[in-house]
Parts: C-alpha cells; sequence; structure tokens
C-alpha cells in the first residue's frame, strides 16, 4: 500500500530521491532552465512536502509551494523502480488536498519540454497549458501548465 504523508525533507530518504531528481534535470536541461529548489528551501513556511512510501522505503516526493492566489506544484518525483504503480498520482491527489485545505483555487507547474511521462501525469489530473506565471520566463525547455480546483 502507498502511504502519502508530510515529510521533512532533510530525511534521509527523501534527501536521496531530491538529489536523484536534481541530477536527472542537470542533465537534461540547461543551468538558466533548472528551477527546483533546493533541499533547505523546501523547509519554508510556505511549502508542503510529501513523500510516498511503501513500508519503510520512499518512493517519491512532491511539495506544494503556496503563493500569491495559487498553489505551485514542486519537487514531484517517483523513483525509477516504482514508476507506473500509481506513486505519482497518489502525491498528485495529496497536494490537490493540501492546496483545497490551504484554500487555494488554482495549482499551477513548470515542467521540462521533455519529460513527457509527467506530461501525461498532469494532463490525467486535469492540467492544461497556460503562460509562463510568477517569476518564470519563458524558455524552450519549460512547459507551464495549470488546473482550477
Amino acid at each position: 500500500m502507498i502511504v502519502v504523508e508530510k515529510t521533512d525533507p532533510h530525511h534521509p530518504g527523501a534527501v536521496a530521491l531530491l538529489k536523484q531528481s536534481h541530477a536527472l534535470m542537470e542533465s537534461l536541461f540547461p543551468p538558466e532552465d533548472n528551477f527546483y529548489l533546493d533541499i533547505d528551501d523546501l523547509v519554508a513556511p510556505q511549502i508542503r512536502f510529501f513523500t510516498a512510501r511503501e513500508g519503510d522505503t520512499i518512493l517519491g516526493t512532491g511539495a506544494l509551494a503556496i503563493k500569491d492566489g495559487y498553489g505551485e506544484i514542486k519537487s514531484m518525483f517517483v523513483v525509477e523502480t516504482a514508476r507506473g504503480k500509481g506513486v505519482a498520482d497518489a502525491l498528485m491527489r495529496q497536494l490537490e488536498d493540501q492546496a483545497r485545505i490551504d484554500a487555494l483555487s488554482l495549482l499551477k507547474l513548470e515542467t521540462g519540454n521533455v519529460l513527457h511521462a509527467a506530461h501525461r501525469l498532469y494532463a490525467r489530473h486535469g492540467f492544461t497549458a497556460c503562460g509562463p506565471f510568477g517569476d518564470y520566463a519563458a524558455a524552450k525547455s519549460s512547459i507551464f501548465m495549470e488546473k482550477r480546483l
């Protein structure tokens, strides 16, 4: 059974996955197009950080950044061996539930243009294309999406 729960981003299992995610993003995109949050940034008061686990093994991470008028999905990552098992879907449901708890009516995200599995995940959860938002500028390697809750 997949359990999704709030977690300290400094938990060793979370750190291991976040480092894998950061390394992957750095291998796929130029530095100026990497917008991931550093681990220390994920403990800020406006961040809700979650992990998905099976037993004691953390399989995925996801965060909700509370912004002015919307929430931003950040730090979505699932370990390769757990992909296709519903981990990302469980995280997305939890992030949407948390957004509702925080009285947010809009979710937004930025993802890489070559992360096709992520595009399918977000579309499956009702996200549609939108333009850049917040501090993001248009970049050829970025795709922006949003969902009304």
